[in-house]
């Protein structure tokens, strides 16, 4: 599981000219990536690294601020582009692989207490945000 993780000041999702996500105030952006063999166990760790990550003002995290995290699925972050020049995808778990684990991320953010918004699994969106920072950090488990 891969998740580039980045602290917004604002942030949305976008769906066929319909806002789905969006945060109004500063949190998180993540953009997470699943793998064939991800897990309850990868879910888990991730969960509780993004929600206790200390990236934001003053070296706080999202759970001491409670600042609200936006979750984007992107398979793309197991792309591989080391050979020719067209990316391969081999790396990333197929939809009905990892759309559940991606709701289970946001589900396990949830009781963890964070408010989590979402974009739509498998949907062509445009995803706006404003990089507080720039602060964008890669987590793999």
């Amino acid at each position: 599981m891969r998740a580039v993780v980045q602290r917004v000041s604002s942030a949305s999702v976008t769906v066929d000219g319909k806002v789905v996500g969006r945060l109004s105030r500063a949190g998180l952006l993540v953009y997470l990536g699943v793998t064939h063999d991800d897990g309850p166990a990868e879910v888990s760790w991730m969960a509780r690294k993004i929600w206790g990550l200390r990236i934001l003002p003053e070296e706080r995290s999202a759970s001491e601020l409670d600042a609200p995290v936006l979750v984007v699925s992107q398979f793309t972050l197991y792309g591989d582009a080391s050979k020719g020049r067209r990316p391969t995808w081999a790396a990333a778990a197929p939809g009905p692989v990892s759309e559940p684990v991606y709701d289970e991320l946001c589900g396990e953010l949830v009781a963890l207490g964070a408010h989590v918004e979402k974009g739509v699994f498998g949907a062509d969106m445009l995803v706006e945000s404003v990089n507080d920072g720039p602060f964008t950090v890669l987590l793999e488990r």
